[in-house]
């Protein structure tokens, strides 16, 4: 398990409170790495010198891990130049960016590519992206920045304009024109965003365009694409839409190879334009055409409606200037739909909002977002197929308030799109890390429960069957799904395939008329935070022997220590059939000192010691429930209702503090771990309640207090 630093909740919830509003948006995105580029540029100016970025510097660490890491031959020869020391009269943009500004280098990113180059065609969406009044000549400090949508919120990402090159060319991305850098400037962001160039190796054209716009991809395959999807292209790209598509290669060893027909398999093309168009000898016929750019600017169809083939004779001079035909090897190209439809396996569509494509109408959808950990032996349950520990998973509360304004169906329907993303494992990858196998189920929330906002146990998944669900786990780093499902309330469980996988994620849900969605948090209490206390009736047999090793131990003064409380425990265990022998540590002992020690000597009396041994036949009995095959352990999994049989409701943050502090490392807890977690959140219940006097969730505490508290409990 990934090691958490002490201070992560902590550090997590002041960043939390710190967050301003509108921080995040597109008006105000959050500054990566801290820096602000207005503040960098104006000190640069002012000392005449040009912008370094120590934070991404021209180093082989910004190249690469592996193949462009320390040992590799590839980066033997780099020299990182700036675009003055490229090119005479090095320009920002030449002319408006446009698609042939992106041609692929050295550099297996064909589906980021291809993202830009769907993003030239929408102005208002290159121009978030990528700042205007950017220039190498007026104010020219040797710094730049661009904006990306990053898990949620927007960040405006600083780069100096350092660019690796070999023999004074460009090593990775170029433009056509060789003095203009934007799309060279841009990918650098992008790399510096995700922690090397070398992350930035294979992908699909969604994550990209979905970086740029916010927007939510739909995933079409060929074999299984709707009737009208010629039409759902068309009205995808009326509305500005980014579109990618690709052909599987199903041999690995064929990735990015050329075919007889000019395509390339395992690559990613940018679908830029669909129309019609009539042929003259077929008056009454229409063809449909779709226009794709190959990133790397060359390598086209040469099939039916390609640059040269006979088809373009069959129509009108005016036919071809509207669908600006021309014959040049830019990587652009026509084809017809039904050619498209048979070549290529995989169609990607980035809604900027997932308008209903499939329908005439144009919908406004509102959006909910919500983040989530998954966290090995708590709450990383796997999928349902691992039914003991699913249920554990983060949970949302899904309600649907209103159906749709569809006067064609008699049933009332929502719909509503749900696209869960893992977090950062681009970023992680020099540290092993892969894309997990993720997905969701989705239930209904029967009506007696409506409003119930509490974490569904095992028996409700055991007893209940998912109402929709992700078609397949898939290890993209987002699965999305459209669905249609009757007003009401509904939990949505996002998972990875396999138990124990731990990582982030994003759950976001669209829909096309009002919803909530929220993660299901229990609220957190204590059912007998303060002890009861010891009864006064006559003594029973077990009573007097606990009094008798007691007084052999405390002597005169009736009182002990946590060495003495150590080994009454000891003794009394050890002559207890049905209860566990192994004893406790001194660390347990001095917890539960503190728990019980009433008048701060630091030492139990009988009664207080007796309350003691009667909390934790009590707990016995809980753990013993909860036991696997009297191994002595109880599973983290099982912890949360162990936890719950205690008295005790907490949410997901605290059941991972729980887990990362007393699970082993088999994810397992003893009774001597299970029994100090419970007299540390019973000692601290008590001690909230005692400050909360007026009852209303909220404490105030001087450094003093506060430190007394937590050092003793």
């Amino acid at each position: 398990m990934p090691y958490t630093p002490p201070g992560f909740f902590c550090d997590r919830l002041i960043r939390e409170r710190e967050r301003k509003d509108g921080e995040g948006s597109v008006t105000k995105p959050l500054r990566f790495s801290g820096q602000d580029f207005k503040t960098l540029k104006q000190d640069c100016l002012q000392k005449k010198v040009l912008f370094e970025d120590d934070t991404f510097p021209a180093s082989v660490d910004s190249l690469g891990y592996k193949e462009l890491g320390p040992k590799s031959s590839k980066v033997k020869n780099i020299v990182w130049k700036r675009p003055k020391d490229i090119c005479d009269n090095p320009q920002f943009i030449v002319g408006g960016a446009s698609r042939t500004d992106i041609c692929q280098g050295d550099l297996g990113d064909c589906w980021l590519l291809a993202a830009i180059a769907c993003l030239t065609l929408n102005d208002k969406l290159l121009y978030r992206v990528v700042p205007q009044e950017q220039s190498f000549s007026e104010n020219y400090a040797g710094i730049f920045h661009f904006q990306f949508w990053r898990y949620g919120d927007w960040v405006d990402v600083v780069v100096d304009d350092r660019i690796p090159t070999i023999n004074n060319q460009l090593v990775f991305t170029k433009s056509a024109e060789r003095n203009e850098f934007w799309s060279v400037l841009l990918e650098k962001a992008y790399a510096k965003l995700h922690g090397s160039y070398e992350t930035l190796k294979g992908g699909n054209t969604a994550e990209g365009m979905e970086d740029f716009t916010g927007g939510v991809t739909e995933f079409y395959e060929m074999k299984d694409a709707p009737k009208e999807l010629y039409k759902i292209m068309k009205k995808a790209l009326e509305r500005g839409s980014l579109m990618g598509c690709s052909i599987d290669a199903l041999v690995p060893a064929r990735l990015e190879t050329r075919t007889t027909t000019g395509l390339v398999k395992g690559h990613a093309y940018s679908v830029i334009a669909v129309d019609e168009c009539k042929q003259s000898a077929q008056k009454e016929s229409k063809v449909r055409l779709v226009r794709l750019r190959n990133p790397w600017g060359q390598v086209e169809w040469n099939g039916p409606w390609s640059d040269n083939s006979k088809e373009w004779s069959t129509i009108s001079k005016e036919e071809k200037e509207k669908l600006h035909q021309q014959i040049a090897e830019d990587g652009e190209f026509w084809m017809s739909f039904a050619d498209f439809m048979k070549n290529y396996t995989k169609l990607e569509i980035c809604n900027l909002t997932p308008d209903a494509l499939d329908d005439d109408k144009l919908h406004k959808w509102t959006v909910s977002v919500n983040e989530g950990r998954w966290v090995r032996g708590c709450s990383a349950g796997g999928c349902r197929n691992y039914l003991d520990t699913f249920w554990t998973n983060p949970q949302y509360r899904l309600c649907l308030l209103e159906e749709d304004d569809d006067l064609d169906n008699s049933e009332a329907v929502c719909s509503f799109v749900v696209a869960l993303m893992q977090k950062n494992r681009r970023k992680e990858r020099k540290l092993g890390a892969s894309l997990f196998t993720i997905g969701f189920s989705i239930y209904e929330v029967p009506k007696e429960m409506h409003g119930n906002k509490q974490h569904m146990q095992k028996e409700f998944f055991q007893l209940n069957s998912s109402k929709a669900r992700s078609k397949a786990y898939i290890n993209l780093r987002e699965v999305t799904q459209r669905f249609r499902l009757s007003p009401g309330e509904y939990v949505i469980v996002p998972s990875t395939y396999e138990p124990h996988q731990e990582g982030e994620f994003l759950l976001r849900v669209f829909s096309e008329k009002k919803n909530v969605s929220e993660e299901i948090e229990n609220r957190i209490k204590a059912d007998h935070p303060v002890p009861a206390p010891a009864s006064a009736g006559d003594e029973t047999e077990e009573d007097q022997h606990f009094r008798t090793i007691f007084q052999q131990i405390a002597g005169d003064e009736m009182e002990i220590s946590a060495n003495e409380l150590r080994n009454v425990l000891f003794r009394v265990l050890a002559e207890n059939k049905d209860m566990n022998k192994e004893g406790f540590s001194l660390e347990s002992c001095r917890s539960m000192i503190a728990f019980m020690d009433m008048d701060g000597t630091g030492r139990l009396n009988l009664q207080e010691c007796r309350q003691l041994w009667n909390k934790i036949k009590e707990w016995q009995e809980i753990f013993k429930h909860y036991e696997a095959e009297q191994t002595g352990f109880i599973s983290s999994y099982e912890m949360r209702n162990a936890i719950n049989d205690a008295g005790f409701r907490l949410n997901n943050p605290l059941y991972n503090i729980v887990t990362m502090r007393y699970a082993n490392e088999n994810m397992n807890i003893d009774f001597d771990s299970f029994v100090s977690c419970l007299v540390r959140l019973e000692g601290m219940f008590r001690a909230f309640q005692a400050f909360d006097q007026d009852g209303d969730g909220t404490i105030r505490l001087s450094i003093m207090e506060w430190l007394q508290l937590t050092l003793y409990a």
